[in-house]
């Protein structure tokens, strides 16, 4: 049985991934993959993970950053993060008003979380004043364009946990608004084994696993068997095709 045959901890809700479960698996590894190119910037860093989540993602940064905290504001979240990774510190705390000091953190990590926030300036700029001079923001989300196709800045997204959904430009220039210097904007596409997938699965992989979670069928055993393989490192992140990547990472700067 491999790992990710274990049920959760955290119950499987929609509005966030979990590792352990064979069908959750494309959308954990998809996620997976930002936290790993993330990681080398990290080394050695105080970082600050905003909206931890289920927590596997600060725990992949603590082994090697300096020291690691979480910010969730859900109880029964943050006692399931202290419990199943001890090198993760965590504090309940709303994301509108993190409980740091200004100016003292390395870098801040906020993965799939703008999203869900209804003060996404409001949310930038705390995070702007907790960064130290040179400190790194990098915060990733999923992109309006190809996660809600045809969907406008001012829609209400499909998801009900998202409350407005961003386009590359759009969360660069919301950072940047922020006071923090837009370094790099990158997407998140598939890789060669994720496109082979792809047609495999009548065009796209996404859509398959969507409309059966829609439906309620059974899965087919081929389309179980490939997301039950998918990687991270099927995934790439590039600069170029901002508008059909899948997640958008930006990253930015605090000024001296």
């Amino acid at each position: 049985m491999s790992d990710l045959a274990r049920e959760p901890a955290l119950p499987l809700t929609g509005e966030r991934t979990v590792p352990g479960l064979d069908v959750e698996n494309y959308w954990f590894r998809r996620h997976e993959a930002v936290y790993l190119a993330l990681a080398p910037a990290c080394a050695g860093a105080l970082v600050l993970d905003a909206g931890v989540g289920e927590g596997y993602g600060a725990a992949l940064l603590a082994s090697s950053a300096r020291r690691v905290v979480g910010v969730e504001l859900d109880p029964a979240v943050a006692a399931h993060v202290a419990a199943r990774y001890p090198t993760v510190g965590v504090t309940r705390a709303d994301l509108q008003a993190l409980p740091v000091a200004d100016g003292t953190v390395d870098a801040l990590v906020t993965l799939q979380v703008i999203e869900h926030l209804w003060d996404q300036p409001g949310f930038l700029a705390e995070c702007a004043r907790v960064l130290r001079p040179g400190g790194r923001l990098f915060c990733a989300t999923p992109n309006r364009l190809t996660f809600s196709p045809g969907a406008g800045p001012d829609d209400r997204p499909l998801n009900p946990f998202h409350t407005r959904e961003l386009t590359g430009p759009e969360l660069a220039g919301l950072v940047a608004d922020a006071g923090l210097a837009v370094e790099s904007l990158t997407g998140l596409h598939h890789g060669p084994a994720l496109r082979a997938l792809d047609a495999r699965h009548g065009g796209s992989l996404i859509d398959a696993q969507i409309a059966l979670a829609l439906s309620g069928a059974p899965w087919p055993d081929q389309l179980a068997a490939d997301v039950a393989a998918v990687s991270a490192g099927d995934f790439e992140l590039r600069a170029d095709e901002i508008d059909a990547s899948l997640d958008l990472l930006v990253s930015a700067v605090r000024r001296p």
